[in-house]
């Protein structure tokens, strides 16, 4: 017995979706203190007193921040530290 195989023309595009910038955002949360939010920036992103403060008032009043862009891999990365700081964090893709 043979069984007949259908014929496949589908083309498949293995190049990725976007060639846009990856972005980790931390969101806003009833828990940490500001000053704890600030320390994390500095500690995890090497970010100056002045930029942590920036991001953190950012999560504050607008209730999250854009705090690192790049490859998808690191922003997952980022996304992870911050969870294990006790941060509320996303990854989402960035506009090219």
């Amino acid at each position: 017995m043979s069984i007949a195989l259908p014929e496949l023309d589908e083309q498949i595009d293995l190049q990725p979706s976007s060639s846009g910038p990856w972005q980790t955002i931390v969101w806003d949360d009833p828990v940490n203190l500001m000053s704890y939010v600030v320390r994390v920036f500095r500690e995890h992103f090497g970010y100056s007193p002045e930029k942590a403060q920036r991001l953190m008032l950012a999560v504050h009043n607008d209730g999250h921040a854009i705090v690192a862009e790049g490859a998808r891999e690191q922003m997952e990365l980022h996304a992870q530290a911050m969870h294990d700081y006790g941060l509320w964090a996303t990854v989402r893709e960035g506009t090219p």
